[in-house]
């Protein structure tokens, strides 16, 4: 790659100028290395994340028909039109989702117990309320997870490990349609990638940063 060959003729460069240092004879050699033209290498994105082609891929592969699809489609979705972390996502209860209102939002707990609220999409809000239906049928219980898993009658917060899992088992499947996706996937992409999505979107950088729960803007100067 170009990237590999301007690094080894950095090193070519660095060991004639130390001979021409030794020995002045060695002086024409390295200014003819000098008018060897570096090769231009394509600036890459600094973080890790999903071309619109390979999002779409991947959130089609969930079989809604089933139980643990219908679940794991509207995590997906959740986690990518939020832009929230992973951790943030499993530790949201019914009650932190806010949809009787003109603009639907989530609020979100995040690091050092910051709290932020995230809107949410009228798509968002109708994959929530089909979710709802079936995963919550009473309103009342505000107390159990939004995402969860049954183990023995008894209901536990879906863990990053499950999460992780399917993740990459529906990433593996979208890959064999769409040659975008990359070989590794984590859940974290899904949070850079819609804040990629909206800094091309012209989503001011200090609004993605409050959206992200940034407490520097630092951080987000990598999109």
């Amino acid at each position: 790659k170009p990237s590999t060959l301007n690094h080894h003729l950095s090193v070519v460069r660095a060991f004639l100028k130390y001979c021409a240092m030794k020995k002045p004879v060695y002086q024409d050699y390295y200014l003819s290395v000098g008018k060897v033209p570096r090769r231009k290498t394509i600036k890459r994105c600094a973080v890790n994340h999903f071309s619109k082609a390979s999002l779409d891929a991947i959130l089609q592969q969930p079989n809604v028909k089933t139980k643990n699809g219908h679940r794991d489609l509207f995590y997906m979705i959740l986690l990518y039109d939020t832009g929230a972390r992973d951790r943030e996502i499993l530790d949201l209860h019914s009650a932190d989702v806010i949809t009787n209102t003109k603009a639907p939002y989530i609020i979100i707990r995040g690091k050092g117990n910051k709290v932020r609220t995230i809107p949410i999409m009228n798509e968002t809000v109708l994959h929530y309320k089909s979710y709802m239906k079936r995963f919550h049928m009473d309103p009342a219980d505000t107390a159990t997870y939004l995402f969860y898993t049954t183990i023995h009658g008894i209901k536990h917060a879906m863990s990053d490990d499950n999460v992780a899992r399917f993740i990459t088992k529906y990433a593996t499947l979208a890959r064999t349609i769409c040659i975008e996706v990359p070989m590794h996937v984590t859940p974290h992409m899904f949070r850079h990638s819609r804040a990629l999505h909206l800094y091309q979107k012209g989503v001011p950088l200090p609004l993605i940063a409050q959206w992200l729960g940034h407490s520097s803007m630092e951080t987000t100067l990598i999109y």
